[in-house]
């Protein structure tokens, strides 16, 4: 099955969890982190999602799945054990327009959810296709081995740099970019010499693009 990679807004935007249990939580403490305004459906919650819930960072709706659950959100995940409720969530979300995620039940998803490594602003999907969510969690963990916390770091002096740029009138190609981001950078922030390393950056950015 080949899936397409995007990242997407939901900021303020409803997305439906199906279950309260600890797979629930995941996925609620995703959606959070990209500000989704999230519902979660579910007899129970977990102690965690309880306090979510009291906290008012999550809207609890107390009882099992009932059809028209979907209606009006963007994404919806179901996060329990039942086939059927799995079915049942799939058909309406097709019938709605809604995009479905299954845990563990790829045959029902419309979208699966990467292994992802963040660095600040920088974040690094891996998936299999659903082949094997445990492979997709070992590559991410290899990558972190290599992507310290100077990637989230340099992000951030990158954005800064770009809108420097841009309010200059220059317009880096997407080659003066690759070759300007060199290794270096990254030992320089890893030393904690920002300035440098933005100072370095920018002057190889200015350059390519200045006649």
């Amino acid at each position: 099955m080949g899936f397409y990679p995007i990242f997407v807004d939901l900021t303020g935007r409803r997305c439906v969890v199906i279950g309260g249990g600890p797979v629930a939580e995941r996925k609620v403490d995703g959606l959070l982190a990209a500000e989704a305004a999230v519902t979660v459906i579910a007899p129970r919650l977990t102690a965690r999602l309880q306090a979510l819930a009291a906290d008012g960072r999550l809207e609890h709706v107390a009882r099992d799945y009932a059809p028209g659950d979907l209606a009006g959100c963007a994404l919806a995940f179901v996060a329990t054990d039942g086939g059927a409720i799995n079915a049942a969530v799939a058909r309406e979300g097709r019938e709605r327009g809604v995009w479905v995620n299954a845990a563990d039940d790829p045959a029902r998803c419309d979208f699966i959810l990467p292994a992802v490594l963040r660095r600040g602003r920088l974040a690094v999907a891996v998936a299999t296709g659903g082949a094997s969510p445990a492979l997709s969690s070992a590559v991410r963990d290899r990558l972190a081995r290599h992507l310290g916390e100077e990637y989230g770091v340099l992000s951030e002096v990158v954005a800064d740099v770009r809108r420097e740029i841009r309010a200059g009138g220059l317009r880096p190609s997407a080659g003066a970019w690759r070759a300007a981001l060199g290794p270096d950078l990254t030992r320089l922030l890893a030393r904690g010499r920002r300035g440098d390393a933005r100072a370095r950056l920018l002057a190889r950015l200015t350059a390519a693009t200045c006649p």
